[in-house]
């Protein structure tokens, strides 16, 4: 038992049962004991290892990327460049440093990064300086500017609901508390309105995740965007329609069970890119959704990949390879991983994705 373990026993003899957002939620982002509030997870000693630290390609190609498709929207200026859970900061440095070639980029942009862990914060000051950015909570206090943004391994963060179908209706999964452990069980709800359009498609036993904060998100980005110009470009797991449990999580780069160290272990869940599609706003509109081999090969990971290796040999080589493999194979992140973009009506997509 952890100590968080505890404090939610107690929560929950004193209010019943937790919602799994809540629960998520406590775990992840309570402010003593949560997850990302006390810990740096990432790289090799961490919990899990994310695209922009396999290789500086993903950040380069995605700098290129934005940077593009700011010279096709004419080049606004000031914008705002964005990004949201910006890890240790590495595809920032990445992107910003790939893109310093473009004329009137960097002089243009303003940094922004939205994050609310301190311990997160203070590694993304280190890397990118501590005057270069200024740090935000959530993305609604973005400012009123064009917004170019990247979300790589935001959403799926983000706490969600679990909901089962029986019959003409939905139960959901919830955490409960048996003899000062916590236990999983199921509860009667009323009605989903959410899940209305999930009723034609789903049977009694199938299981449906809801990310009730992902479409605020979304809808915030697509104003600005919609209004002032600008993209903002997606990239998780995921596939366009939720089904199935795919909530895990992972502690030291292997699977444990999600009720056995609360605030111990990483917690994620795929993303459902057809609810971010429904919540884009009047105004702006979303790519298809592309896989990210698919998407880092259009924008040419295997020539940058290729001029890369000519300075390589021995096992700086062959570690080269193996992540060019492992950004962009069908059998790694290359179709698990996928990448959708939002841009203003009227504009094309920016690079490597169609409209």
């Amino acid at each position: 038992m952890t100590a968080l373990s505890d404090i939610l026993a107690a929560q929950i003899r004193a209010s019943g049962p937790m919602r799994m957002d809540a629960f998520m939620g406590a775990c992840l982002m309570h402010p003593q004991y949560g997850y990302y509030m006390t810990r740096d997870p990432l790289g090799a000693g961490g919990d899990f290892i994310t695209a922009p630290e396999i290789s500086q390609m993903f950040g380069e190609l995605l700098g290129l990327c934005l940077a593009q498709a700011w010279m096709d929207q004419g080049r606004p200026s000031p914008f705002a460049l964005v990004e949201l859970g910006p890890g240790r900061g590495t595809l920032m440095t990445d992107l910003l440093r790939a893109a310093k070639g473009v004329p009137g980029f960097h002089e243009a942009l303003t940094l922004y990064l939205v994050e609310a862990s301190p311990v997160l914060r203070a590694r993304q000051a280190a890397e990118l300086g501590e005057d270069r950015a200024t740090w935000l909570e959530r993305v609604d206090d973005l400012p009123d500017l064009p917004t170019f943004a990247v979300a790589n391994e935001f959403f799926d963060a983000l706490p969600i609901r679990q909901l089962i179908r029986a019959d003409e209706g939905w139960r959901e999964r919830v955490v409960g508390e048996r003899r000062g452990a916590l236990v999983a069980g199921l509860e009667d709800v009323k009605s989903v309105p959410a899940l209305a359009h999930r009723l034609a498609d789903t049977k009694d036993g199938d299981a449906v995740e809801l990310c009730p904060t992902a479409p605020a998100v979304i809808e915030a980005l697509g104003t600005r965007i919609a209004t002032r110009g600008g993209t903002a470009i997606v990239i998780d797991y995921g596939d366009w329609r939720s089904l199935g449990d795919t909530l895990q999580a992972v502690r030291a780069q292997a699977p444990v069970p999600f009720l056995e160290a609360p605030g111990e272990a990483d917690l994620t869940a795929h993303v459902d890119f057809e609810a971010l599609a429904r919540a884009v706003p009047e105004g702006c509109h979303h790519s298809k959704v592309t896989p990210q081999g698919i998407f880092l090969e259009r924008l040419g990971i295997t020539t940058r990949a290729q001029a890369l290796a000519q300075h390589l040999s021995g096992t700086k080589l062959d570690a080269h390879v193996a992540a060019h493999r492992r950004l962009t194979a069908p059998g790694e992140m290359g179709t698990l991983f996928k990448a959708m973009a939002l841009y203003p009506e009227g504009a094309a997509p920016p690079p490597g994705l169609d409209p």
